[in-house]
C-alpha cells in the first residue's frame, strides 16, 4: 500500500511539473511529464489491483508504450526524424486506435447488444445521430490540416474508435446501471472531451489551457478508470467492493 501511494505521487508531481512548464512555455518538458503518467498509471495497475482485466490491461499497456514511443523518437538524432515521426504518427497512433479497440471489448463483453437493441431503440437512434454529427465535425476541423490521404483516413478511424468507445459505455451504463458501469462511462465521457481537446490545440490554436484541460481530462479519465477495476460488474442494487 506505502509503495503504490508513492507512485500515487509521482503521477500527481509529473502532472503538476507538466502544467508548470506547459504554462510557463517550455512544452517539449511539458510533454516529457505529460507521457510519463498513464505508464506510471499502467505500472500501479499491475502490481497493486489484485482482480485484473485482461483488456483492460492490455488498453493500458498499448497506451503507455504510444505516450513512450513518442519520447524515445524526440530523443533520436536529427538526422532522418522527417521519417521517424512520420512512423510516430502512424504508429503511434495506431497504437492509440488500439488501445481503445481493447477498452470497447472489455466494456462491450459483458453487455447484452440483443438487450439494448429491444429495450433502448430510441438511444440508439439518438446516439448513432449525435455521433455521426460528431465524426463530421472534427473532420472538417481536422481536414484542411491534413496533406495525405491517408492521413485522413487515420483521424476518421481514430474519431470513430474514441466516439465508439463513448457510446458503447454510455449504453453499458443504461444496461448495467451499477458504479462499475457509471465510472466507465465518465471515464470515456473524460477521453473524448481531451481527444476534443487536443484537437483544438493541434489544429485550431496553441494554447497551453487547452493542452492543460486535455491532459486534466486524460488523467481524470484514468482515475475513473482505475477506480472501476475495484467494483464487481454487478447490478445497483448489489454493488459489492472489491478490496
Amino acid at each position: 500500500m506505502y509503495k503504490s501511494k508513492i507512485l500515487v505521487g509521482f503521477v500527481l508531481l509529473c502532472y503538476i511539473l507538466f502544467a508548470v512548464f506547459e504554462f510557463n512555455g517550455n512544452q517539449v518538458v511539458a510533454y516529457y511529464f505529460h507521457s510519463f503518467i498513464v505508464p506510471l498509471i499502467t505500472i500501479i495497475y499491475i502490481f497493486f489491483i489484485k482482480r485484473k482485466s485482461k483488456l483492460f490491461l492490455w488498453f493500458l499497456i498499448v497506451y503507455s508504450l504510444s505516450d513512450i514511443l513518442g519520447i524515445v523518437i524526440d530523443n533520436i538524432p536529427v538526422d532522418g526524424t522527417s521519417s521517424l515521426y512520420d512512423f510516430e504518427y502512424y504508429f503511434g497512433n495506431g497504437l492509440y486506435i488500439l488501445a481503445y479497440i481493447f477498452l470497447i471489448l472489455k466494456i462491450g463483453k459483458s453487455l447484452s447488444f440483443k438487450h439494448v437493441v429491444k429495450h433502448f431503440k430510441l438511444h440508439l437512434v439518438v446516439l448513432s445521430i449525435l455521433n455521426i454529427y460528431l465524426i463530421y465535425v472534427l473532420q472538417n476541423i481536422i481536414s484542411p490540416n491534413l496533406v495525405l490521404d491517408s492521413d485522413f483516413y487515420i483521424e476518421f478511424v481514430y474519431n470513430v474508435v474514441t466516439i465508439l468507445l463513448l457510446s458503447i459505455a454510455l449504453l453499458n451504463y443504461f444496461y448495467k446501471d451499477n458504479r462499475k458501469s457509471l465510472y466507465l462511462f465518465l471515464g470515456a465521457l473524460c477521453i473524448v472531451f481531451s481527444e476534443v481537446m487536443d484537437i483544438a490545440y493541434i489544429y485550431i490554436t496553441q494554447r497551453s489551457l487547452l493542452n492543460f484541460l486535455a491532459t486534466t481530462l486524460a488523467l481524470s479519465a484514468f482515475y475513473f478508470f482505475y477506480q472501476q477495476s475495484k467494483w464487481l460488474n454487478i447490478s445497483s442494487e448489489e454493488d459489492a467492493y472489491v478490496v
